[in-house]
């Protein structure tokens, strides 16, 4: 049996957006853009709310957008986000990620 697999932008970012959440220090995400900022406005956020993805050269790249929490090292956490992602794209998509830049957007307190 032949066949292909196809890792949609939307299930590559819910799957980062899963993976950042889990990241300590990492209070929640912002709103990547406009669309999503409506979207929480009306209570419809979702797992891939703050994630964007592009495809570069055939390869995946993301931008993340983070609230951080108060306090913590948004260096550390990032590269902390930058590694797990990496290595969850790779283990549960199968897919090397390209760029993945994480913007701190905010910063609050827990």
């Amino acid at each position: 049996m032949s066949g292909s697999i196809q890792i949609t932008d939307a299930a590559l970012a819910s799957l980062i957006g899963l993976t950042a959440h889990e990241i300590p220090g990492v209070v929640g995400m912002a709103p990547a853009n406009f669309k999503e900022g409506i979207a929480r406005v009306l209570g419809q956020a979702q797992a891939r709310e703050g994630v964007s993805i592009s495809r570069e050269g055939g390869r995946f790249s993301a931008d993340l957008y983070i609230v951080a929490a108060y306090g913590v090292s948004i260096p550390t956490v990032a590269r902390n986000i930058v590694d797990r992602v990496r290595h969850i794209a790779k283990t549960h998509a199968g897919l090397e990620l390209g760029e993945i830049r994480v913007h701190a957007v905010g910063v609050q307190r827990v």
